[in-house]
């Protein structure tokens, strides 16, 4: 085969284009990003021949090599790990075959300093090297085949790939770099880069500069060192190196047990929400070592899917080293090791948010979505859970917890009421909250999809039960309301029964009841469920998911307090008032519909008769 020249897929092409023009002040990072992805090359090759030993080729002592030559102006990042074979440098380094993707790319503004970020979190780290690069050349042999291959690129949207029967085992990149950015060709600044951020690789990393080879990193893990020994410095940069990220950790966990099961885990929770959260496979991304040897970092089931934001390791001394992944899935000492892991993270994340609110509501900004996940499916930590959930309310600008909002119910109140939506500003301003409002009654609000699993699933807090602020049968005057409001007169209009025994005969079947609402105190009308249907915007979603074909039949609530309704009532039994009735009982209905974000049955009819009522009016104002 001869060489083939290809072009970069389109996201990749962005990303390098991003990265070639960056901003970016701490360019040296590209060492630390190759030097990560060197270490993670090794221990995928030392686990790979734990089965098969004859992958190694007897060559077990792992390691990362810099060579700097400065009459060639090259810097080389050599290591003898598991290497690619041609489809791989083609997956691994032309394209991006992840899910989200698209998603990631849609986020990129051209910002070259927060697109960086942007590419931190999303795992890119073989690029970075076009910062100080004007051409990258990778050399590689898989571990196991008789055929290598060179894959070259100036990162402008092309690269080539042509067979290389001398390269070695494992992967040599080799950096040809840009004429301004010679400083990574001295000795003395590898050195101090490779002690800032790559100090913690557990494998050798050796300087072979003037023929001479020097072991520059301390080459220990991390996680194995006492606590007291690491700075707050070096967990950053094994954050970065673990989560291939380039945000610094909001939370670092570092814990040994001993005893009956013996393990360490070096656990951190990001500052910013990688871009795969709500990939729909919901993996962990917590690599396992046994005794220091890397095993998996996927499906690894150590911690749970609502967990899956974490990123770090976990070392066991018990675990056999030849462990498969499918054993590890109903492994006892797995499960006894998650059982713990989520224990003593729920405890820290207690911690956090009584000692330091303020950092615990950017936490739960981030990952709240996906901690309410647990609510539904983990039973056994749900209480510890429910005491870290926070919500936004009604009543305050911050957030609240359960805890909190049972404090400060109003007497006379018997549930924690509930609404559901798309959006906050949407729910914020629907007029089933009116009523909750006047008397002064939080309602919690709630945005995210998983909120309609685990409300009910739970059904009530501290005996006290959730309620949807949207449903029929809620009695607000049980509720005392506050004190300038006590004395208000609500008596509802002399002839309001008859209107709504109109507007039942003019709707028939399209609603299910017209009520009298004591809920509303600014708006018309509202729609709401009846106390045994499903939750309105759960319906919507189910719906819009095409997982539901009919939808329930709603009860029109109706204001006797509002002065539309007032005069509405008071045209009952004029002449002719009967069909003009009829006409405003159906306009209502789209107006209730229309607020609720629901598509209208008849569009063109709304409009007829919209027009008709608009034309009455002018003429009467004639």
């Amino acid at each position: 085969m001869t060489q083939e020249t290809r072009s970069f897929q389109a996201e990749v092409s962005r990303l390098l284009d991003i990265v070639a023009h960056s901003l970016y002040s701490q360019k040296e990072i590209f060492l630390r990003e190759l030097i990560s992805n060197a270490s993670d090359a090794c221990d995928r090759l030392r686990y790979a021949a734990l089965t098969e030993p004859a992958l190694a080729e007897g060559d077990t002592s792992y390691r990362v090599v810099l060579t700097p030559d400065k009459s060639a102006r090259t810097l080389t990042v050599a290591d003898n790990g598991i290497g690619m074979n041609r489809e791989e440098l083609i997956e691994n380094l032309g394209t991006i075959a992840r899910s989200g993707t698209a998603a990631f790319v849609s986020q990129l503004s051209g910002d070259a300093r927060k697109d960086m970020s942007l590419i931190g979190q999303f795992g890119v780290g073989f690029y970075s090297a076009f910062m100080v690069a004007e051409r990258v050349e990778v050399k590689s042999r898989k571990a196991g085949d008789s055929e290598g291959w060179r894959w070259v690129s100036d990162g402008k949207g092309e690269f080539t790939i042509e067979p290389l029967p001398e390269a070695a085992r494992g992967a040599t990149i080799v950096v040809h770099l840009r004429d301004d950015e010679k400083e990574y060709l001295e000795a003395s600044r590898l050195r101090r880069i490779v002690s800032t951020y790559s100090d913690h690789i557990g494998l050798p990393i050796v300087l072979r500069d003037d023929g001479k080879e020097e072991t520059i990193n301390t080459a220990s893990a991390l996680w194995t060192r006492q606590k007291s020994e690491i700075t707050e410095e070096q967990y950053k940069e094994f954050y970065h190196h673990v989560g291939h990220s380039f945000d610094d950790p909001w939370l670092t966990l570092h814990a040994r047990a001993e005893g009956v099961l013996e393990y360490t885990s070096l656990l951190f929770v990001p500052s910013a929400k990688p871009f795969d959260l709500f990939d729909p496979e919901r993996k962990s991304r917590v690599k396992l070592y046994v005794r220091r040897v890397f095993i998996t970092d996927e499906g690894t089931n150590l911690l749970p899917a609502y967990l899956r934001f974490l990123r770090g390791v976990v070392d066991s001394e018990d675990l056999p080293l030849n462990i498969s992944r499918e054993m590890l899935q109903s492994n006892p000492m797995v499960v006894r090791i998650r059982q713990q892991l989520t224990k003593r993270t729920l405890t820290e994340f207690g911690k956090k948010a009584n000692e330091a609110p303020e950092e615990y509501i950017k936490f739960w900004d981030n990952f709240g979505a996906v901690l309410k996940e647990g609510l539904y499916e983990d039973r056994e930590h749900r209480e510890e859970l429910l005491a870290l959930t926070r919500f936004r309310s009604t009543a305050r600008d911050g957030l609240v917890s359960l805890d909190e909002y049972v404090a400060e119910m109003k007497p006379g109140q018997e549930a924690i009421y509930t609404i559901t939506g798309d959006s906050l500003d949407v729910i914020k301003r629907s007029p089933q909250l009116e009523g909750f409002r006047a008397r002064g009654v939080e309602v919690l609000l709630m945005t995210d999809p998983i909120d309609e699993f685990w409300v009910p699933a739970i059904g009530s807090y501290k005996d006290k039960p959730f309620k949807s602020a949207t449903r029929g049968g809620v009695d607000l005057d049980k509720i005392t309301p506050p004190e300038d409001r006590k004395d208000e007169k609500l008596e509802p209009p002399a002839k309001l029964a008859s209107l709504i025994a109109i507007f039942k005969l003019a709707l028939g079947d399209a609603v299910k009841d017209v009520r009298s609402s004591d809920r509303l105190t600014d708006s018309a009308v509202c729609l709401v469920a009846d106390e045994g249907d499903m939750d309105m915007h759960f319906e919507r979603l189910l719906k819009q998911h095409r997982q539901l074909d009919t939808m329930s039949k709603r009860i029109l609530e109706i204001n006797p307090r509002h002065k539309l309704i007032e005069r509405l009532a008071a045209t009952v039994g004029e002449a002719g008032a009967s069909d003009q009735l009829s006409e405003f009982a159906w306009l209502l209905l789209d107006q209730a519909r229309i607020i609720e974000g629901e598509q209208l049955p008849d569009a063109a009819a709304f409009a007829r008769r919209l027009s008709s009522v608009l034309e009455r009016g002018l003429s009467a104002g004639a």
